[in-house]
């Protein structure tokens, strides 16, 4: 493995064009990131493996797309109001805040010693006398304040007269959406136990983050799943087990991730949310350690039962050949998008020692470009449009970049820096022969493919149908 750091990462993902800093030309916003033109279409093609195989490939799943802005009872009913905390402490003289969590695994990660100590577990309070034993300081070597719960859900209001609006909040979660949705979709399709809803949409959290680039951000995207079942009928433990297999397979196989840059860590009693009997992380090793990167839990039937004694909605599911009523359990596979877009640059990165040159070795239907296209010389008005003319063959079936700047060295390396699989260099001898030279980026291995035969290498070559 090569070894690096989250500031190689950051500064590859600004200069390449995968990651900006929002409202850069104004000084920034703290914990919010745009997606430049690499970054939109990795995204992209993070979305859409996810969506084709935990949805549409699946007998027993359907897509939704819930709005952003949800009823506010509903997040007083789901328990977001009262308890979606952050524990916050204040640097005395600066004013600054930090979540103490964070704080205080700083503090450990400098010590020499191994702690064996679970900072998820901690109570508040807890919290409060470990950083006042220990003398944890903020970032600025400051004392900071005892710690205290702030509540990360967005608030905002709808109306056009002051004093006259409503409050609402920005969601939280995906989540709440498909609950408040349950009866709607039974009653619109012909769905029955078990069955998964499943959608992909934006979610805010006014968190007080620590700097890990896009790990942990204001705005950020989440693909979840809702699996409802009869507990009677299946087992929970049988379902969650099938489910943390879907979400290993996803990322070891459809992503290409390395298995041992994964784990799985079960949630202590202390750590586990209200609402869940049981949770799993599937954690990644990023390069500031191991942190979670898609949760699956058995949230029971919590939340259903939340609406229904909020709402005085009737949320039950009426067994179709029993007739037998009751309300469904769920277990929920929760990821950030985003946080798959970071493990795949972190996971990709390669430093090429015998060539000299960086590498993001994505797999290659992941990557942002699939292939680029280069005349050999630019002031050949033959090569150029003869390049031209392979470009538009091979564009419309493969996200395709044209690239004729500098020397043709330079250019293999820049789409080795940003992930393109395959380089097609139309030269002389394509005049000649109809033919082209195909790179492989991670090998530099060049194949000579005639013009006619280069829409099926590709296609055998990226693995696609």
């Amino acid at each position: 493995m090569t070894e690096f750091t989250l500031d190689t990462i950051t500064a590859l993902a600004k200069r390449r064009g995968f990651v900006y800093q929002t409202s850069e030309i104004y000084g920034g916003l703290a914990s919010s990131y745009d997606y430049g033109p690499l970054g939109t279409e990795l995204l992209r093609n993070i979305k859409n493996k996810w969506w084709q195989e935990m949805i549409r490939e699946k007998a027993d799943m359907i897509g939704l797309d819930s709005q952003i802005l949800l009823h506010p009872q509903t997040w007083v009913a789901s328990g977001h109001v009262d308890s979606f905390t952050d524990p916050l402490v204040e640097d005395k003289v600066t004013h600054k805040r930090y979540r103490a969590d964070h704080l205080i695994e700083t503090w450990l990660a400098k010590q020499k010693e191994t702690s064996a100590l679970v900072v998820e577990e901690l109570t508040v309070d807890e919290m409060g006398a470990f950083i006042a034993e220990n003398k944890v300081l903020s970032p600025d070597g400051n004392p900071v304040t005892e710690p205290k719960e702030f509540n990360i859900l967005f608030e905002t209001a709808v109306g056009a007269i002051e004093g006259a609006k409503s409050k609402l909040y920005l969601r939280g979660e995906t989540a709440q959406g498909i609950f408040t949705n349950f009866r709607q979709v039974l009653d619109s399709t012909r769905v029955k136990l078990p069955f998964g809803i499943g959608q992909i949409g934006k979610s805010f959290r006014n968190e007080i983050t620590t700097g890990q680039f896009v790990f942990r951000t204001l705005e950020f995207e989440q693909a979840e799943i809702e699996y409802f079942f009869d507990p009677e009928q299946a087992g929970w433990q049988t379902l969650f087990a099938e489910w943390q297999q879907r979400m290993w397979e996803f990322v070891v196989n459809t992503l290409g991730v390395r298995e041992e840059n994964l784990r799985w860590r079960r949630h202590s009693d202390k750590e586990r949310s209200h609402y869940s009997r049981e949770t799993y992380d599937l954690d990644y090793r990023f390069p500031f350690g191991f942190k979670e990167l898609w949760g699956v839990a058995y949230r029971t039937d919590y939340d259903l039962q939340q609406h229904i004694q909020h709402a005085g909605a009737k949320l039950n599911y009426k067994d179709p050949f029993t007739g037998k009523q009751f309300v469904p359990h769920v277990i929920e596979p929760a990821v950030g998008i985003n946080r798959l877009f970071l493990m795949l640059l972190c996971d990709a990165y390669w430093q090429d020692a015998e060539n000299k040159r960086t590498v993001l070795r994505f797999k290659p239907e992941l990557a942002p470009y699939k292939t680029a296209v280069f005349p050999l010389l630019r002031n050949k008005p033959e090569l150029v449009q003869k390049a031209q003319a392979v470009y538009q063959l091979v564009a419309p079936h493969h996200t395709t970049t044209w690239d004729d700047r500098g020397n043709i060295g330079k250019r293999y390396y820049y789409q080795d820096e940003i992930g393109t699989p395959f380089c097609i260099t139309i030269d002389f001898e394509t005049l000649e022969t109809n033919t082209v030279t195909v790179r492989h980026r991670d090998t530099t291995a060049q194949d000579r493919v005639n013009v006619d035969q280069l829409l099926s290498y590709l296609q055998n070559q990226l693995n696609l149908t």
